[in-house]
């Protein structure tokens, strides 16, 4: 690997969105006129293979929509969970959040005072996964609470991800598939309502369209949703949706796919509930507060717009071999005022007087991308060899631009700790003319081939060579001090490049053909940057000047996949090793010297079961153990952390999903959630806030009968036994999102 190259000059590339539409447009029709050229001549038909699935089994997915993987699930070298629209919709999933639920050893964090999570913080295998989030095989940035009301599955890779996607951790990443339209003709719709002031409706239409052009149909997924917070004051989450798709040629060697998704989102967000006195608390003397308790105003807000168009041109060649293009332009744009707590104030003898300070957090931020994907798959034999490649090139622009809005002047008063008031005087935000604004363009080239030695033996291989160039710019505002006016200074324009070349490596014995067990190695790496474009002068952060090289994960994995009862049902165990190196880490001294040799490990454990054990009988369960560790952190001061605990990893989760149908049609269900207890520190020595988080079991419940043909009823009940539990907390461990409190919804599920 190259070393990283650093420039403070500007550089001569631009790209703008004019120019990225333009491109948009060519591409749009370079992919019509295959399609086009279609005339009403009876076509060659050939197979189209997209997400492999048992009809008769609704949890189970036989493969994962990405075309990089060449090989059905129980015969790839790694973990991967597939979450089908069928069990989001009988849970009433709205949010990626909550359909991964369904998957062990994910954790979520609420993040720090300037930088709250308001969107799918996702931990994963004891490390940061929100950067990690895919549509269709494309990054999606944007720190926003994704909707599933478009989501076909959700699929779940766990390990590094560098061979298949490029820079990421060594935690894995999760790939979100869009509806498509089909030739079958179909009106789906749901209404619900429930507890908390909740209302949602959702239509999926899709009909086939009779035009010149062969296997033409047109899709339109729908969305409108009011919901309050369940055991939340004042919180709640108000979005629309609105998802067209067409194709052209289904059915044929020749197909193109046009989707358009647009989402509008207007939530009030929550800024969290004081852990002043929960269990854990160091230097409590009072109860805890309330966690329906809200302290900031009504006027806080989070609005997001979110604009994404992609054109999907595929040929077949022959059987096996299909050519991909895609090309993708999306704009996300989130606007939020939003109020935080922080340190508590209990000097006062009477508790009913003590305050919490509070913090007013306002951020302008967009995130545009701009890609265009080539994928080639195909079977090919050399002597006894038989091979399933994948292969293809990845052009990708992504920009971030940032502003922060500040209180300037007083600092916001703080709130009665027990009883804060939304009429409080909050004080109003100011857009200094600070701004961050960062870019990443990259080009890559990978192949994957999997090469069947014989029936028994598979070796699977990944190898992605990528060129990167991340840019930083941005402007600082100083505040007055004394006589001394305020100053915005410009900050040096910085640079960072570099080449990254990650692997995979897998190899695959199968004792039977439903079953198989497998080794796997691979990497992964995050440059400077990688994450949200920001690189840094100081020397604690991603400063180019300081010459650092990528954060690298790696993971060794070995597993056994079967497919039992004629295929299904899915069972998978695993054990595996995760690590990342090359972190940032300081020595603990005053002043502080920085050095690239911290490391984190993750030894763990992961089951699954998926599918069905009998026609009325359906389950999906996973169990994860993991011992995350710091082996090379900082050894000195009091922030000394070597040794300790990854946060918001928790050793042991559990989750569960099973619904049996009765003979007149009713089908019962639910499932269960564990979580063990979760360490908020990693430092040896905790002075204050919450050192951690107690274990919680949660139950929800289903019932659901068919009326009609036409009209099935459903009733889901969430948190069943009310169970009070910490759904997040903040990396200072001064305040908390609480899990949602007991709730109903009954739904009205509609197919014509």
């Amino acid at each position: 690997m190259n070393h990283i190259k650093s420039r403070k000059h500007p550089t001569a590339l631009v790209r703008t969105s004019q120019g990225m539409g333009a491109a948009a447009a060519v591409s749009m029709a370079a992919f019509a006129a295959p399609a086009m050229a279609q005339t009403t001549a009876a076509p060659q038909r050939l197979p189209e293979v997209r997400v492999q699935t048992n009809a008769d089994v609704p949890y189970k997915a036989d493969s994962v929509a990405l075309p990089k993987f060449t090989q059905p699930l129980v015969d790839t070298p790694q973990t991967i969970t597939v979450i089908r629209k069928e069990i989001m919709e009988q849970q009433v999933a709205t949010t990626l959040t909550e359909a991964l639920r369904n998957t062990p050893g994910i954790t979520l964090q609420l993040g720090e005072n300037g930088n709250t999570q308001t969107g799918d913080s996702i931990f994963m295998r004891g490390f940061d996964t929100s950067g990690s989030i895919f549509v269709d095989g494309i990054r999606d940035l944007g720190n926003i609470s994704r909707d599933v009301f478009n989501i076909e599955q959700v699929e779940v890779v766990k390990g590094p991800s560098g061979s298949d996607n490029g820079r990421g951790t060594s935690s894995g990443y999760i790939n979100l598939v869009s509806k498509t339209p089909g030739l079958e003709a179909f009106n789906n719709g749901s209404v619900s309502a429930g507890t908390d002031n909740r209302l949602r409706a959702t239509a999926d239409l899709n009909k086939p369209l009779d035009l010149s052009i062969p296997g033409s149909a047109l899709r339109l997924n729908l969305m409108a949703q009011d919901f309050g917070t369940p055991g939340r004051d004042y919180v709640k989450s108000k979005r629309v949706g609105f998802a067209p798709s067409i194709a052209f040629g289904l059915g044929t060697p020749t197909r193109t796919y046009f989707n358009y998704l647009y989402i509008d989102q207007n939530n009030r967000p929550d800024g969290g509930v004081p852990t002043y006195g929960l269990p854990g608390y160091i230097g409590a003397r009072g109860p805890r507060v309330d966690s329906e308790n809200y302290y900031g105003s009504r006027s806080d807000y989070d609005d997001i717009k979110l604009h994404m168009f992609t054109a999907r041109f595929e040929h077949d060649f022959a059987p096996g071999t299909t050519l991909r293009n895609t090309t993708r332009l999306g704009n996300t744009e989130q606007d939020y005022v939003l109020t935080g707590v922080n340190a508590v104030t209990a000097t006062a003898a009477n508790p009913a007087a003590w305050t919490v300070a509070r913090s007013r957090q306002g951020r302008h931020q967009t995130n545009s991308i701009f890609t265009n994907q080539t994928n080639l798959t195909t079977e090919f034999q050399t002597g006894a060899l038989k091979h399933s490649l994948s292969t293809g090139v990845e052009l990708i622009y992504e920009r971030q631009n940032q502003t922060n809005g500040s209180v300037v002047g007083p600092a916001q008063a703080a709130a009665n700790l027990y009883a804060p008031s939304v009429n409080d005087v909050f004080r109003p935000l100011t857009t200094t003319g600070a701004y961050t604004r960062g870019s990443t363009l990259s080009a890559a080239a990978y192949a994957f081939d999997t090469i069947k030695l014989s029936e028994q033996w598979l070796i699977n291989g990944g190898l992605r060579f990528e060129r990167f160039n991340t840019e930083t710019n941005g402007a600082t505002y100083t505040a007055a001090a004394g006589a001394t006016p305020a100053s915005l200074a410009q900050n040096p324009q910085l640079k960072v490049n570099d080449n990254l070349t990650s692997w995979k490596l897998g190899t695959v014995f199968k004792p039977a053909p439903n079953g198989s067990v497998y080794v796997t190695v691979s990497n992964s790496y995050q440059p400077p940057g990688g994450t949200n474009f920001q690189l840094g002068t100081g020397t604690n952060n991603n400063n180019p000047a300081l010459a650092l090289t990528p954060q690298k994960g790696s993971n060794v994995e070995l597993g056994t996949k079967w497919d039992l009862l004629d295929g299904k049902l899915a069972t998978t165990a695993a054990i595996y090793r995760a690590e990342n190196k090359n972190e940032l880490v300081s020595d603990g001294l005053t002043p502080a010297t920085f050095n690239q040799i911290g490391k984190r490990r993750v030894d763990g454990v992961e089951l699954g079961a998926v599918g069905q054990i009998t026609p009325a009988l359906n389950i999906s369960a996973g169990f994860a153990y993991m011992d995350p560790k710091i082996i090379q952190g900082v050894v000195n001061g009091a922030n000394a952390n070597q040794g300790g605990v990854i946060v918001f990893s928790p050793r042991r989760t559990f989750t569960s999903w099973v619904t049996y149908r009765l003979p007149i049609g009713l089908t019962i269900g639910g499932g269960v959630r564990y979580v063990s207890p979760t360490a908020t520190s990693s430092n040896q020595v905790v002075t204050s806030g919450v050192t951690g988080t107690q274990d919680y079991t949660v139950v929800d419940a289903l019932l659901s009968y068919p009326v009609s043909k036409n009209v099935s009823l459903q009733l889901n009940v969430n948190n069943l036994f009310d169970k009070n539990y910490i759904a997040s907390v903040n990396n200072g461990r001064s305040r908390y999102i609480p899990g949602v409190s007991r709730n109903a919804l009954l739904t009205a599920n509609l197919k014509f």
